[in-house]
């Protein structure tokens, strides 16, 4: 973690922060990402909006709250031919 000085300045009707090439590059952002701001008095958060990795999603995923299986009937259409079920 490093720590830099910075300056609000303006930038039309709102505020700006400009971030340096190195701060840009340690933070893995670039023109265009997606960050989520966080405000609270007297500070102000902002973090890289990442989409989560697969096991990030499968380590989320709750059973019980997810239910289980979608289609919990028998094989149907071409599934129930390749199987041998009809």
């Amino acid at each position: 973690m490093s720590i830099s000085a910075a300056q609000i300045s303006a930038w039309g009707n709102g505020l700006a922060l400009r971030l340096t090439k190195p701060m840009a590059k340690t933070a893995g952002v670039a023109e265009g990402s997606p960050v989520r701001v966080t405000v609270k008095p007297g500070r102000i958060v902002i973090e890289t909006e990442t989409e989560p990795t697969l096991d990030q999603m499968l380590a989320a995923f709750d059973p019980k709250k997810h239910g289980g299986e979608v289609m919990a009937g028998g094989a149907a259409g071409v599934e129930a031919f390749a199987h041998g079920d009809t």
